[in-house]
């Protein structure tokens, strides 16, 4: 390639990537995934804010990024991105490859954990969650891989009855091995009226099984000893099998 044709090449490069860089975001409005909404947009394509981001009419929160550049010379749409939404807080970094694969890292989020963003847990339950995730890989709906942990606490019933702590956790190797598998966590208990120790698998519908085993501590409220009684039988520890399965 001749002198000239080189300047020439890097101009247009350049050219291309302030272009890019400075392609206003509402632009992009049209191409966000279906069912996912956005009052205002601002900013760029590549430093720019979501005001009152949606998903299928549940809101999310308020979403900002900065993205990186660079990281399309090897097919990849990258950003630091953050969400907010009340008290809740979540950031990390997000790639997304050119199949469609989204891969964040560093995620780290901290949010109230109610029945608007987790439809299983029983009407007037409420509690707090914080989220330490250093991988988390998906494509669609469907979770490949996870690796970190999530602590809920401060779980308390519908009459503001405290139910325990608990954290859930996902080793390093917790990929999905096959099409019909998926992610497989530890799920145990920080302190509270019961002991709980199980698993919840991530299952490709999309979806989640948990199974596990839970016994009730000296001193536990009657009431909730009494409920466990409709799980079965015990087993010689004491404690009672426990299982629920859903979809998202």
């Amino acid at each position: 390639m001749s002198r000239g044709a080189k300047i020439a090449t890097a101009a247009v490069a350049a050219f291309v990537v302030v272009l890019i860089a400075r392609f206003p975001a509402r632009w992009a409005a049209g191409v966000l995934p279906r069912g996912t909404t956005c009052l205002r947009i601002s900013g760029t394509l590549w430093s720019g804010a979501c005001a009152g981001l949606a998903w299928s009419g549940t809101p999310i929160g308020d979403l900002t990024w900065d993205g990186h550049p660079l990281r399309l010379l090897i097919a990849s749409l990258s950003a630091d991105v953050a969400l907010s939404r009340g008290a809740g807080t979540a950031h990390g970094r997000v790639d997304v490859g050119p199949s469609g694969t989204v891969t964040a890292r560093g995620v780290e989020a901290s949010f109230p954990l109610d029945r608007t963003l987790l439809d299983a847990l029983p009407p007037g339950t409420h509690a707090s969650a914080q989220a330490d995730i250093p991988l988390l890989r998906f494509k669609g709906m469907r979770v490949l891989a996870l690796r970190g942990r999530i602590d809920v606490r401060g779980l308390t019933d519908t009459r503001g009855g405290p139910l325990g702590d608990y954290r859930l956790s996902f080793p390093a190797d917790s990929t999905a091995r096959t099409a019909s598998s998926g992610p497989v966590g530890h799920l145990t208990d920080l302190g509270g009226p019961f002991s709980v120790d199980g698993t919840v698998r991530l299952t490709p519908e999309p979806g989640y099984v948990i199974e596990a085993r839970v016994a009730a501590r000296p001193g536990a409220p009657p009431d909730l000893v009494d409920a466990l009684r409709y799980l079965g039988s015990p087993d010689s520890s004491g404690r009672r099998p426990f299982s629920l399965s859903g979809t998202f």
